[in-house]
């Protein structure tokens, strides 16, 4: 029984891709639930992460050009969230590249990033593949 646990394991490592050398980002805050979930997942599957907080750093220019080739800028930006309207943002136009580099507590997180994939949202179903 133990041999099998380990098979199922090793599965699952290589179908996120560390079997491949991928290292696997999280960007995030320490205090979001969601991001949270993200990092027990990783770590229930003895994966390494390395963990981005917004709150000591903001994501460079290239980073974050780099996460928007992934996803769009619009699911990016967390419009439920406090920073959103603390800033009154729901009220005016704006770029939203602009303000995701100016300010990176809009965004919505975790964000798991590989170089070839980035993920927004709590989806263990999709970093699975």
């Amino acid at each position: 029984m133990q041999r099998h646990r380990r098979s199922c394991r090793l599965k699952d490592r290589w179908l996120i891709g560390e079997r491949a050398g991928v290292v696997i980002q999280i960007i995030g805050t320490k205090k979001c639930q969601e991001t949270k979930k993200a990092l027990r997942f990783f770590k229930e599957r003895r994966i390494e992460v390395h963990f981005v907080d917004l709150n000591e750093r903001a994501l460079s220019a290239g980073e974050l050009r780099s996460i928007l080739q992934h996803v769009p800028a619009e699911d990016l930006i967390d419009r439920a969230g406090k920073q959103f309207q603390k800033r009154g943002l729901q009220y005016m136009k704006f770029d939203i590249e602009e303000e995701l580099a100016e300010d990176p507590l809009l965004l919505r997180t975790p964000v798991v990033r590989t170089k070839q994939k980035a993920f927004v949202g709590h989806c263990p179903e999709e970093w699975s593949t």
